[in-house]
């Protein structure tokens, strides 16, 4: 992620609200940088093409469409209280997505700032995220979530919503976990005659769940 952080070297920063909605608005106390500004492009350029290349996460999200990527900037003292994602998103060009999923990309080192974690709310209980530059975080986008406080430092990410071919979290990773059976299978038992069964299963599945 050197390359996309080099984009973001003495750009402006905007007020973060611009994109919360009516209740979000409230919780969210960070910096946005612009949309429409070069450095953003080449940041969502370099991310997109990242993902692209990325097996696992197409595994995961299936994704149908995903929002062009935004770049956030937490400093000492700004937070982003619990809220819920938007159901809808709309782009610049004006195509509307159904965030499925919540994607977060660090871009600033863990030992660049304190505090700053994602978290996020499920079932099972709060699950703090703090990682590495360069590694991505998804999760469903019908979770509770927020950014804690942060206390030193610079927290700097992009963030996007995926679109998913599989709208349900449920069967999504129900496909997730056998893709991922299959691929584990095909690396340490590749003559396995269960692969070829499993394989049709997967994509019997998603002809089953998938939305065209």
């Amino acid at each position: 992620m050197n390359a996309a952080r080099a984009h973001l070297e003495d750009v402006p920063w905007d007020d973060g609200r611009m994109t919360a909605g009516y209740v979000s608005h409230k919780a969210k106390a960070n910096l946005q940088l612009p949309e429409d500004h070069e450095a953003a492009r080449g940041v969502r350029e370099i991310i997109l093409a990242a993902l692209d290349r990325n097996g696992l996460f197409r595994s995961a999200a299936l994704p149908r469409h995903i929002f062009p990527p935004l770049i956030n900037r937490y400093e000492a003292g700004m937070t982003y209280g619990d809220h819920v994602d938007n159901a809808i998103r709309q782009t610049r060009a004006g195509q509307r997505i159904r965030t499925d999923v919540s994607a977060t990309v660090f871009l600033s080192r863990p030992e660049e700032y304190d505090g700053g974690e994602l978290v996020i709310r499920d079932t099972f209980g709060s699950h703090s995220v703090k990682m590495a530059a360069g590694d991505m975080v998804l999760y469903p986008a019908t979770s509770l979530h927020r950014v804690a406080p942060v206390t030193r430092g610079v927290r700097i990410a992009a963030f996007f919503w995926v679109q998913s071919l599989v709208k349900d979290d449920t069967d999504r990773s129900i496909l997730f976990d056998l893709d991922r059976t299959v691929v584990e299978l095909a690396q340490t038992a590749p003559d396995n005659p269960a692969i070829l069964k499993l394989t049709a299963c997967y994509h019997n599945l998603i002809r089953r769940w998938a939305e065209a």
